[in-house]
């Protein structure tokens, strides 16, 4: 098997000259990213210089990404596609708790450690995000992580979020390990964010496009406080056919890319229905009304605005419309599940005095963080989808990057963009 692990492998190792190649190559290519903005989607709202999670000062953000083989799918080898993507809200070397609030949309998914999350209104750990058959070995090796970092307690609920890749991806054969954990955990950076298919998103699809881990930021007016807004998004969920960009319909006006087979690896009874062999695609074929709403997409929101878990529910459940500008229903099948995490009042989270003093932003001016968070989450999205590049997986199926000069083409038709 072969393993990328994001920005760095497994760091318990010796650091080997190659191993720093790998980590200034992952920062650049991480910095070159092409994005929503460079492609002309008109976008409100003013990105903080990152336009990433990270620029919510203290976040960290790492990957470990697995890709392996190829042809036919065999349970227990492969191919595998898939990894583990880690959000760390105060960094390694803090790792204290915040405030925090969850939401769910539709809940044909899992966030493990929510309903402590509700009752006590703080996020204790580190976020992971993975596929759905991995979230037990993910949740056990972070606290074995933690224990290992020097967090002393005798038992702890971390958590852990979820969206399906069994297309591209041997989902029970169970390839994600301990050390893949670990791996994304102790890569975490601030900094520029490694966006498409990385990381948990390596095997995702988004609105019948690859799709995978997306970011997006929003600086805050002085005037609404200057505060910072993140969001971090793990996409795999959404119907091609209702796919709007800006208002456009792109997912009925790109009509020249599909999923496909490159080959004939499995036999037909093991292959999607109604997806063909790429060398029989029809260029101009409409788009089916059934064409794979699979789900899920996770969500997360930072922000380092004076709010508190009350106000943090609030805030979590707009991230609902940004994916509805683009199109997103909350279908059936999806398992479409936020959380929002505040970076201030570490002091009185930390408190064990009798009593804490905190900060609250007034509930008059939380407008400012709503649009924020409707913002960067439509955004982030489109961004995991350009991230993205074409991906061959199980079975041989082909699933499409969104394609960058047709996006660019529509925006420049319908908003006049690029000109």
């Amino acid at each position: 098997m072969i393993c990328r692990f994001g920005l760095a492998p497994f760091l318990r190792s010796s650091v080997t000259p190659w191993l720093l190649v790998l980590l200034a190559l992952g920062a650049e290519r991480a910095a070159a990213q092409t994005s929503a903005r460079a492609l002309g989607v008109p976008l409100a709202g003013d990105p903080g210089p990152l336009n990433a999670i990270t620029d919510v000062a203290g976040v960290e953000v790492g990957h470990a990404t697995i890709i392996a083989g190829s042809g036919r799918l065999q349970t227990g080898k492969g191919p595998v596609r898939t990894g583990v993507t880690a959000i760390l809200p105060r960094g390694r070397a803090a790792g204290d708790s915040v405030f925090a609030a969850w939401f769910t949309l539709n809940g044909n998914g899992e966030m493990t450690g929510t309903t402590w999350i509700r009752e006590s209104g703080i996020l204790e750990t580190p976020i992971l995000i993975t596929n759905t058959h991995s979230v037990g070995i993910a949740r056990d090796a972070l606290i074995e992580w933690l224990r290992a970092h020097g967090r002393d307690f005798s038992w702890a609920l971390p958590v852990v979020a979820e969206t399906w890749d069994g297309l591209l991806n041997d989902i029970n054969g169970f390839h994600v390990k301990r050390e893949h954990v670990f791996a994304a955990l102790d890569s975490a950076r601030g900094g520029p964010v490694r966006q498409g298919a990385v990381g948990g998103g390596t095997g995702m699809l988004c609105n019948g496009f690859k799709g995978g881990i997306g970011s997006a930021s929003r600086k805050i007016s002085e005037r609404g406080g200057g505060y910072t807004v993140g969001v971090l998004v793990q996409c795999n969920y959404g119907n091609r056919r209702i796919l709007r960009v800006a208002g456009v319909p792109v997912g009925d006006l790109v009509r020249d890319t599909r999923l496909c087979y490159t080959s004939e690896a499995a036999p037909a009874a093991e292959r999607l229905p109604n997806v063909p062999l790429c060398s029989a695609v029809a260029p101009s074929a409409p788009v089916r009304e059934d064409e794979f709403d699979l789900g899920s997409i996770i969500i997360v929101v930072a922000t380092d605005a004076p709010v508190l878990p009350h106000q943090l529910d609030r805030i979590v459940k707009r991230a609902s419309l940004g994916i509805g500008r683009l199109g997103g229903l909350a279908s059936n099948g999806s398992g479409d599940i936020f959380i929002a995490f505040s970076t201030a009042n570490r002091a009185a989270i930390a408190q064990s005095a009798a009593t804490a003093q905190v900060e609250m932003l007034p509930n008059d001016r939380i407008d400012y963080l709503f649009e924020a968070t409707v913002q960067a989450t439509e955004e982030a999205i489109l961004n995991a989808m350009i991230a993205a590049e074409d991906m061959v997986g199980a079975n041989d199926l082909r699933v499409p990057a969104l394609p960058e000069d047709q996006l660019k083409t529509l925006m420049q038709k319908y908003h006049g963009q690029n000109k």
